[in-house]
């Protein structure tokens, strides 16, 4: 027993050694990045961490949250192929429009408002489609900065600080834009930095398969969202740089340049361009059915639809006096001339009937043309017809109140240099300012007025101006519809109008197909709708916007769902938000001071130097990527919403892992000998613990509040709430 003692002893004390060994051993595998088993446990790790976050509870709320009002019925229209009009390219609503259609919806729920219940409807399969999408930026993130850096450590910061991001998980679990957006923004620059990471065996398949990659998720950037372009101009800005490196090698002959060249030129340009059209003639032929939408677009173009009444329309192709007509006006995205019986409000000019354009089709909408000096005859009656002819001068009196378009002297109520347009009279019978004369745009002196085809001015006989609609908006009392005034410049392309609708029994009816618009003029018609929608996305009066110099502070959030039992509140984790622009400012001053050092002729050993360029190169590429997501918004005049900043955001994240684990590693060098061993560990674990903390204290913003009253002191709502501006 005596002998066997200390042999006991030996082996408990060799036996703990050599755990505490083996866990050193794999802690500096991953701090050296030198181990594929650990490179690939700590990626798969991430991946369950982000399925876990992104896909507990997706299914709630069971109602309608936030913007799924629009977009889920952007998904049901694509399944009923219903024609709509949206200011977004169709590419992530058709995405959404299909993941219904494979998981069971049968888009017959009409998405009317926030809150209504899911109840009965496979609404779950879009939400679960989405969320996926979500879920993979934060792979996407590990893998990007994992290429830039060839840092373990770096990449799972970085793609921690996405994973524990409550307001990403809220923006990327319902059925948005957004996760597809950020999934295709996340991809493009994915594949840029594997494209790069091939540039020592150009021309080799899988070099050609990351550039069709690329391509493709370009493509799908500037398809889901306008605001794609800005990753498009960050993809071209690494492509010139990395050409530029080519070029400068003087052992590279210039034809090779050139096939680089025409390479990148092809996947980079030519094939997300095809991509592009391809997915806007996919969405053109399957919305072939009348929608709400139509009134957005030219006579032509609603031709095409089945169920308009343009529709393999039959209706006379030249305008008699006493015809029933629609005039839209002629510039894209113009609007019906309309009226109703409400008058202008008192201090607006005269206080007679409005006009205005509206974009849908309505009975209000109908107007009788007769001459200047006698009203027409009936229908029914045996009379010569008599046909309007370019030159003549007429009225147009408003069928369901009976008054005539009118003007005067008294200015516009919005464009107040123009003159005002009201309806007047009673029964027809008004006065002198309620005559116009007829020009057709290009026409021969004294030519029949035509259908459709023929562009029209209506020049007032007294005053000399033209009656002119544009995207300007009425106030409430206006019922926000477009304005329409008589415009002193005659000449002004928003004067044009057409005749849509012709409705006059004694003449013959004509087709018009012929004139039905082929796939590149409504793939040009469409862009400029939805140019001047984005254009005319403008703040209501009264609503409060967003500032983009409140997103990065976490200044203010966003309503999902303000339904009593299950709110949720978009708002970004404060500790990762608020640490992004520390390390911001600390990348500024980190770069400052390494050409400083460098000015100064400091040298370092050839590892640190290594290390050095390539942080800081990794730094600027997410740097400018950030930049170019974030400051363009403060050149746009449209409205602005808290979730435009999140695609800076995951910028943001990123560049913050790759500098916290620049300055982790350089800090064992700046500390006493003794503190050398513990400091990376200790300030790691810190970071994480804090990291994790945080988001188990903000998730009930993204997960749901349950019955939570903010006003009692005690409650966990009522502790975060750091800010007042927080409205949760």
């Amino acid at each position: 027993m005596a002998q066997d003692t200390p042999k006991k002893s030996k082996a408990g004390p060799n036996k703990s050694s050599s755990s505490h060994l083996s866990v050193d051993k794999v802690f500096m595998k991953f701090r050296r990045s030198e181990s594929g088993p650990v490179w690939w446990g700590v990626f798969l790790a991430v991946c369950a961490l982000a399925a876990a976050t992104r896909f507990y509870n997706v299914g709630e709320p069971k109602h309608v949250v936030w913007d799924e009002t629009h977009f889920g019925k952007f998904g049901s229209w694509y399944i009923n192929r219903t024609f709509f009009f949206d200011v977004h390219p169709p590419l992530g609503k058709m995405l959404i429009g299909a993941f219904g259609y494979m998981t069971g919806y049968d888009g017959t729920f009409p998405f009317v408002k926030p809150g209504d219940s899911y109840d009965g409807v496979h609404y779950l399969g879009m939400r679960v489609c989405c969320t996926t999408l979500g879920a993979c930026l934060v792979p996407f993130a590990f893998i990007i900065v994992w290429q830039m850096t060839q840092s373990l450590p770096a990449a799972t910061l970085a793609s921690s600080l996405i994973l524990f991001d409550v307001g990403l998980l809220t923006l990327t679990q319902y059925i948005l834009l957004d996760p597809i957006l950020l999934f295709f923004i996340m991809g493009s620059v994915l594949g840029a930095v594997m494209f790069n990471a091939q540039r020592h065996r150009p021309f080799h398949p899988v070099w050609w398969g990351w550039l069709a990659f690329t391509g493709f998720m370009l493509s799908g950037s500037v398809s889901t969202k306008f605001v794609g372009l800005f990753v498009v101009v960050y993809v071209g800005l690494h492509t010139i740089a990395s050409l530029w490196e080519l070029y400068g090698d003087l052992s590279n002959p210039l034809s090779l340049v050139g096939k680089h060249f025409l390479a990148r030129a092809v996947g980079l340009i030519l094939l997300p361009v095809i991509l592009y059209c391809v997915y806007f003639y996919i969405h053109l032929t399957i919305l072939c059915k009348s929608g709400n939408g139509d009134g957005f677009y030219s006579s032509a173009f609603q031709s095409q639809l089945e169920g308009n009444s343009l529709y393999n329309a039959s209706m006379p192709f030249e305008l008699a006096y006493g015809a029933e007509v629609t005039l839209k006006n002629a510039r894209t995205g113009g609007g019906y001339l309309h009226s109703h019986i409400h008058l202008y409000p008192e201090g607006v000019g005269a206080r007679q009937q409005q006009v205005t354009t509206y974009s849908h089709k309505d009975f209000n909408n109908k107007w009788l043309v007769k001459k200047w000096n006698e009203e027409p005859g009936d229908w029914e009656d045996d009379g010569p017809t008599e046909l309007v002819k370019n030159g003549d001068l007429i009225r147009l009196e408003h069928v369901p109140t009976g008054r005539n378009i009118h003007s005067h002297r008294e200015p516009a109520p919005v464009t107040r240099r123009h003159h005002q347009i009201t309806g007047y009279g009673e029964n027809g019978e008004g006065d002198v300012n309620d005559v116009w004369r007829v020009e057709v745009v290009g026409g021969e002196e004294e030519e029949v007025v035509k259908t459709v085809i023929h562009k029209l001015r209506f020049v007032h006989y007294l005053v000399g101006c033209a009656l002119m609609s544009h995207n300007k908006q009425l106030p409430k009392w206006g019922f926000e519809q477009m304005e329409v005034t008589c415009n002193p410049n005659v000449h002004d392309p928003n004067n044009l109008w057409n005749i849509e609708d012709n409705v006059f029994p004694n003449l013959p009816n004509s087709s018009f197909e012929i004139y039905a618009p082929n796939f590149l003029e409504k793939f040009l018609e469409s862009h400029t709708v939805m140019f001047q929608g984005n254009s005319g996305l403008k703040p209501k009066e009264g609503e409060i916007t967003s500032q983009p110099w409140q997103w990065p502070i976490n200044f203010k959030g966003q309503w999902f769902s303000a339904i009593d039992g299950f709110k949720v509140y978009l708002l970004g984790n404060p500790i990762i938000w608020w640490g992004n622009l520390v390390v911001l400012a600390a990348f500024v001053f980190v770069y400052i001071y390494q050409a400083y050092r460098r000015q100064r002729g400091v040298s370092d050993d050839r590892q640190t130097k290594e290390r050095r360029e390539r942080t800081l190169s990794a730094c600027g590429w997410l740097v400018l990527a950030w930049a170019l997501h974030y400051l363009p918004f403060y050149a746009m005049g449209r409205i602005l919403y808290f979730h435009h900043y999140f695609p800076a955001l995951l910028f943001s994240s990123m560049l913050t892992g790759v500098i916290i684990d620049y300055l982790l590693e350089s800090l064992p060098s700046l500390v006493p000998q003794y503190l050398a061993a513990s400091v990376y560990p200790a300030l790691t674990g810190l970071f994480y613990s804090t990291l994790i903390y945080s988001f188990y204290l903000f998730a009930p913003l993204a997960y749901g509040m349950h019955n939570l009253d903010p006003t009692f002191e005690n409650s966990t709502i009522h502790q975060i709430r750091w800010l007042d501006s927080w409205e949760f």
